[in-house]
């Protein structure tokens, strides 16, 4: 079984906003930023990251130099980057709430969905598998969805089987397919 463990970026404008981010290159919100560092449940890891800015900027703040890999990439909003949760609502009605009911497979016009995140991040999981190395990788809110779903078999409907914290890194473990189970979630990030 191998170790990955998955932090969100920290947290940026977007965010603060509730504006759905997808694949534009926030960056971290100056005025917020946390001074996180790497938990020491993570020593030895190798360091992968997303490569958008604020997963790059969110491993400078931690002080590692990560690998780029583009299969950690958040998942694409298509025509609904940029806005909220409750402005699709009010706008869209009756055809979010359908979207929504979809769970795995909401996709947005223009977008992916879920289950595609999942098809994209399950080579790298499975490559992972077979380096047998503990890795780390900073990511976003809708691939950690996703490969949580992956190890529970949550559909995303109805609220997920674990409360997970942003400002944390969850610990899964890959089988030799690389299949995730859920190790341990909520490793708190430690405060300089």
């Amino acid at each position: 079984m191998t170790a990955l463990a998955l932090i969100r970026h920290m947290p940026t404008a977007w965010n603060n906003a509730g504006r759905l981010q997808g694949r534009a290159d926030t960056v971290p919100d100056p005025a917020a930023l946390p001074d996180w560092q790497v938990p020491p449940d993570l020593a030895g890891f190798r360091w992968l990251s997303s490569p958008l800015a604020r997963a790059i900027a969110t491993a400078r703040r931690l002080g590692v130099d990560p690998a780029v890999e583009p299969r950690l990439s958040e998942m694409a909003w298509g025509e609904w980057e940029g806005r909220t949760l409750a402005e699709l609502r009010a706008r869209l009605g009756e055809a979010m709430a359908a979207a929504e009911a979809r769970g795995l497979d909401l996709r947005p016009p223009g977008g992916e969905s879920p289950r595609d995140v999942q098809a994209r991040v399950a080579p790298l999981l499975a490559e992972l598998a077979r380096a047998g190395q503990p890795t780390a990788a900073i990511t976003h809110k809708g691939v950690i969805r996703a490969v949580l779903a992956l190890a529970t078999g949550w559909n995303m409907l109805g609220k997920p089987p674990y409360r997970l914290s942003w400002s944390a890194a969850h610990l899964f473990r890959l089988d030799a397919d690389g299949h995730p189970s859920v190790e341990r979630p909520n490793i708190a990030l430690q405060r300089r």
